[in-house]
């Protein structure tokens, strides 16, 4: 998995137990070296199709490493792997509108990955979904509901990653389908942010140091809350081509603000706030009444200190005071893990003929069996 952060490549090694239940025996993140994360970065804003293509067959290599990196660590034999589910690198999401069919891209070959470790592959996951009219997206609620619902209480399992989305899950056994939506973006922006005050220097907020020290701009915030996305209902998703680095860079240029400025660490502040505060609304408005005994964080965001201290205090604000918990025993895994962990679950739905999205969920005409197969190549056969 390589998600819209473009830190790295994360990769979750799942076992499934004879009673059902899901075990998480590994799990690492492959950083990117900075040139191939500006590669990344040059092909989504301006990628001629010689340098996305190129991308493609490179993206494969690259999981491959990260795959084989981490059954070596874990010492296990890629023949004992049933499958890889490779979600890939997003490079364009484009839900669909009543004017437009919807359309999305991962790169990330899956026979260069198949190849090299000799494992059978499942990618391509989202198309399906949009081929039924749904918004391809999120298709994290099915693994969601199969790896963190729990006996006797509800939960919302909140993903803070590039985007931030949820999912409200009943408890274990209920028949009450998950709620599951975008909730608009998690840390991208935040990140784009560090990046130009630092002239380059910091790929995030590291610890939400710049934040806490910055001052909360309110009329900015509330131009910010302003944007369309805040009011659509679900089924709703959104990715970098609606808040992206180039709604950074306006801010930044309209606002002069110099590298290393107090108006930097501001506007830092400011859009760390919005992340919590529109998650704190999105929950209330569209999640309630239904009831929320807990808030367990996934994802990068969960290491942002004054990230989660003050989206408990929006959640407060709201009336939503259920504990919110950031701890890896509350996933019962790391908490980055979660979406890796659920591509891996969805491989594992593949391959035994079952649906993995949730109409309700994306919007689609119906479930459907989600992602496209590549065996691994005989043995012996070589690249």
């Amino acid at each position: 998995m390589s998600g819209t952060s473009m830190d790295g490549v994360d990769v979750a090694l799942l076992e499934r137990r004879a009673e059902g239940a899901w075990r998480l025996a590994a799990f690492a993140t492959t950083a990117y070296s900075e040139g191939r994360r500006r590669r990344l970065l040059d092909a989504i804003s301006a990628g001629s199709a010689e340098s996305l293509t190129g991308l493609h067959a490179d993206l494969g290599e690259w999981f491959a490493e990260a795959v084989l990196g981490l059954l070596a660590r874990a010492d296990v034999d890629p023949g004992d792997i049933e499958a890889i589910g490779s979600h890939g690198q997003t490079v364009w999401h484009r839900p669909p509108r009543s004017d437009r069919r919807g359309a999305t891209l991962q790169l990330g070959d899956p026979a260069t990955l198949a190849a090299r470790t000799g494992i059978g592959v499942v990618s391509d996951f989202r198309t399906a979904d949009m081929a039924a009219g749904g918004q391809g997206a999120p298709l994290v609620p099915w693994p969601d509901r199969e790896l963190f619902s729990v006996e006797g209480r509800t939960r919302v399992v909140l993903n803070v990653g590039g985007m931030a989305n949820l999912t409200w899950l009943a408890p274990r056994g209920a028949e009450a389908a998950p709620v599951a939506f975008d909730t608009g973006p998690g840390n991208v922006l935040i990140d784009a942010a560090a990046e130009r005050v630092s002239e380059g220097g910091e790929r995030c907020d590291r610890d939400g140091i710049r934040a806490a020290r910055g001052t909360v701009d309110r009329e900015l915030l509330a131009a910010l809350r302003a944007h369309a996305f805040y009011d659509r209902p679900p089924p709703r998703s959104t990715g970098r081509e609606e808040f992206g680095a180039p709604l950074v860079d306006a801010l930044v240029r309209e606002r002069g603000i110099a590298a290393d400025s107090s108006a930097g660490d501001d506007l830092i502040a400011t859009l760390t706030a919005l992340t919590a505060v529109t998650v704190a609304e999105a929950m209330a408005r569209w999640v309630r009444p239904r009831p929320i005994d807990e808030v367990v964080v996934a994802g990068g965001g969960v290491h942002n200190p004054t990230l989660m201290a003050w989206l408990r205090e929006a959640l407060g604000a709201e009336g939503i005071d259920a504990p919110l918990r950031t701890d890896a025993r509350a996933l019962g895994m790391d908490p980055d893990a979660r979406e890796a962990a659920g591509f891996a679950v969805l491989a594992w739905a593949h391959r035994d003929g079952l649906p993995g999205n949730l109409p309700s969920v994306t919007g689609a005409s119906g479930p459907r069996v989600l992602g496209s197969w590549t065996p691994a190549p005989p043995t012996g056969a070589g690249p």
